[in-house]
């Protein structure tokens, strides 16, 4: 299931003291969002197995069920028959009970995804521009919002429960390192996009920043279980990261925690520069735009850079020297069980750097470290949106209890 189940949950599934339910009636509504996470988390359960989980009587938990599957939130499965007894019933979440939509705003190009209740994709859009402004941003989300919702049959479209914004912070600030007009880039220091879209669009809008919203991505929608304390590191037109611990994204003070980009390594000739500077896509497209090569399809098809192998090797090796540094470096603060490298780029070309970076690393002095295990992303270029569109649906329906996704 995309949901990591010791967030709130101990290793065996059972729910921890402070997270079981009460049967007082004034707190139904967190009780139905405790046991749409238990389902949620275990894919399907019985009405035994979430009464023995949540401490609720018999008859609460089967009143706050019954009001789930009115709701069309959840569905029952085919009864299991046993040995002795009443068949059991497994419940799960109804794919098309909620749909959520998530914008994830690049320094390269836009996407809107709108997601079904277990994560799954129903439709995405995707725009490429030389820099972002705010009229441009809110233009290409109120046009999507529409065709997106065309996507779903008409009876489902009054279930879309909030848009959630995944970008960047401080546009302004990046305006040489994007080669974009700093006029036109400041005008984002006066702009409230979460502010602006929630007061023309019909449904509550959440902000997070894009680097950590694809770290809760991974930690939700990825394909690897009983991962708790891992460094995220996503490779886009720059480089941001997140930080996994105990099962949970970790925000920081301002929401900028595993903001790795800044984060200083050795650049070209013993030089200090930040890691962004080498582990990039910005790098690999100043590499093409020196040679008068149009870099244009880096952003246009992020699954196929077919034509750029003479530079690829080059690249590679920049972006695997610098990360390996700044997992050293990260691994000697925190003791991190894993890394993970994903980005908006071909799965062929993260598979290398994975494997160049691993490589790096065993060049480090690592005594007194133990060094993390470093594994590839598995949610990939979708994954700022896909972490977008999660905000609503953690806010809505699921229990939240260690900031999974940080403040929205």
């Amino acid at each position: 299931m995309p949901f990591d189940k010791s967030a709130g949950w101990d290793r065996a599934g059972t729910v921890i003291p402070s997270l079981r339910g009460s049967n007082q009636s004034g707190l139904r509504a967190y009780n139905q969002r405790l046991v749409l996470s238990l389902v949620y988390a275990h894919g399907s359960l019985a009405k035994t197995d979430i009464s023995r989980m949540t401490g609720l009587s018999a008859q609460t938990g089967s009143v706050l069920m019954r009001e789930l599957e009115a709701e069309d939130l959840i569905v029952k499965g085919e009864p299991i028959r046993g040995k002795v007894g009443q068949p059991s019933v497994p419940l799960s979440i109804n794919p098309d009970g909620a749909f959520f939509v998530g914008l994830k705003v690049g320094r390269r190009s836009a996407e809107l995804i709108l997601i079904d209740f277990l994560g799954q994709p129903k439709a995405t859009l995707r725009k490429s521009y030389p820099w972002p402004t705010p009229p441009l941003i809110i233009d290409f989300t109120l046009d999507g919002l529409g065709e997106l919702l065309d996507a779903l049959p008409e009876h489902l479209r009054t279930r879309v429960a909030g848009l959630g914004i995944a970008t960047p912070f401080e546009l302004w600030n990046w305006a040489e390192q994007a080669g974009a007009p700093r006029d036109e880039m400041e005008l984002w220091r006066s702009c409230d996009l979460r502010a602006e879209l929630a007061a023309v669009c019909d449904m509550p809008v959440y902000l997070q920043n894009d680097a950590t919203a694809a770290c809760a991505a991974e930690l939700v929608f990825g394909k690897y279980e009983g991962l708790s304390d891992y460094l995220y590191l996503y490779i886009g037109t720059f480089l941001g990261g997140g930080v996994v611990l105990n099962g949970s994204v970790y925000s920081g003070r301002t929401g900028n925690a595993g903001a790795l980009g800044p984060l200083p390594v050795t650049g070209p000739e013993g030089t200090s520069v930040q890691l962004l500077d080498r582990a990039s896509i910005m790098v690999l497209e100043r590499m093409l735009r020196d040679r008068g090569i149009d870099p244009s399809p880096l952003w246009n098809n992020p699954e196929d850079w077919q034509g750029f192998e003479d530079f690829l090797e080059i690249w590679i090796a920049i972006v695997a020297r610098s990360l390996a540094q700044a997992i050293v470096s990260a691994t000697a603060v925190i003791d991190f069980e894993h890394a993970i490298i994903d980005g908006g780029l071909p799965a062929d070309v993260r598979a290398r750097i994975v494997e160049a970076t691993r490589a790096e690393v065993e060049r480090y002095d690592l005594r007194g470290l133990e060094l993390p295990k470093i594994l590839p992303g598995t949610v990939g270029n979708l994954a700022r949106a896909l972490g977008a569109a999660s905000l609503p649906l953690f806010d809505k329906y699921l229990i939240d209890r260690n900031t999974l996704l940080g403040s929205s």
